[in-house]
């Protein structure tokens, strides 16, 4: 049989304002952007994206497109190699990364749909369904704001995560709005001091909080080591995490590790990462991008679950068709579709597409 080799790779940023402003304990926006990669091969388009700067766009048509165009397309790992030697010299965190990580989905894409395969199947399915949580709960939101939130979240699935920061009265809001049975947890993306997080460690007992999302920043070892030694709840954090090393150093901090498919490197590297935590005897969760990381999770043995994150459903939603939509707390990626079955609804996306030069 023939090699379908990769034709041709392409991106696109968009620029998607929120409905108003959002913060959480450490940052504030009002707007998402996302940088779009497809790749064409043997008549067939992947698919693929990434939270993050428009930056990413020439770094896809240049060194990463040089890296795999004219290749066949179904050896996606050998892909993915070529993409990291040729950044050698680019430095692999940040940027760079994320750009990897949306050719990286975009290529699993398009060897899915030249297979005619699910992209669940593709990447090894061991689960029909993936345990969603609801997140959300911005430190921006009102009470009224918030308990609507809860009470809406909690009837799609019995898991949630709100924002925190100095107020700790609105997790005992939280609690009450969703009653005893829901899980509740917490992320208060790095706002604290180690001796701040071990005492709100203490409080969150309170509440039944089972999950302490970054308690400490995530580059802070040693911290989040320290108030994971006295917290009730799991202590949670990794979706900063653009390369292997950072995983293995995480590992041993933290009860459940976080990794983001849009930052980390792909699809591929997503399987690595949950590798080396279920040799720690630990559980992933899927950070976001909730469509996209629904198909890994699908195929990862120690998935715990996949953050669906409120903002990334909005902005999915308006500019794909195809996204998926969780129910009773799982969310199911189709069987009936090549591919992951998303599509870009280019009437409403171009409204939002970034002009490189202009604002990311």
């Amino acid at each position: 049989m023939a090699a379908h080799l990769i034709d041709r790779v392409t991106a696109r940023a968009y620029r998607v304002p929120t409905g108003e402003p959002e913060t959480d304990g450490t940052l504030g926006w009002d707007a998402t952007t996302v940088v779009v990669v497809r790749v064409e091969a043997a008549g067939e388009t992947g698919l693929g994206w990434t939270y993050a700067d428009a930056g990413c766009v020439p770094l896809v048509e240049g060194v990463l497109a040089g890296a795999v165009t004219g290749k066949p397309v179904l050896d996606v790992p050998a892909r993915w190699a070529a993409m990291r030697h040729a950044v050698r010299n680019l430095g692999r965190p940040g940027l760079v990364s994320c750009a990897m990580s949306a050719v990286d989905i975009a290529l699993w894409d398009a060897a899915a749909r030249t297979c005619g395969l699910p992209l669940c199947r593709l990447l090894g399915r061991v689960r029909a369904s993936v345990p969603v949580y609801a997140s959300g709960g911005f430190t921006s939101m009102d009470d009224e704001s918030l308990r609507a939130w809860a009470e809406a979240s909690v009837r799609r699935t019995p898991r949630l995560k709100i924002k925190i920061g100095a107020d700790l009265d609105r997790v005992a809001l939280t609690r009450a709005a969703v009653g005893a049975a829901a899980e509740v947890y917490v992320d208060a993306n790095g706002a604290y001091t180690v001796g701040e997080a071990r005492r709100v460690a203490g409080r969150l007992a309170d509440w039944d909080v089972t999950w302490f999302e970054e308690p400490v920043s995530s580059d802070d070892l040693a911290g989040l080591a320290a108030v994971r030694a006295v917290s009730r709840a799991d202590v949670a954090a990794g979706e900063y995490g653009y390369d292997l090393p950072y995983f293995a150093r995480m590992t041993e901090v933290v009860d459940c590790l976080q990794v983001d498919v849009t930052r980390c490197g792909g699809y591929t590297e997503f399987a690595r990462a949950a590798a080396l935590a279920a040799a720690a005897n630990r559980d992933v969760s899927a950070h976001c991008a909730n469509s996209l990381s629904a198909h890994a999770g699908a195929a990862t043995q120690n998935l715990r679950h996949l953050e669906w994150f409120a903002d990334h459903e909005r902005v999915e939603n308006l500019l794909f068709d195809g996204c998926l939509e969780p129910a009773d707390g799982v969310v199911t990626p189709p069987v009936t579709v090549s591919g992951h079955g998303m599509s870009v609804r280019e009437d409403v996306a171009r409204r939002y597409a970034v002009e490189l030069g202009g604002d990311p």
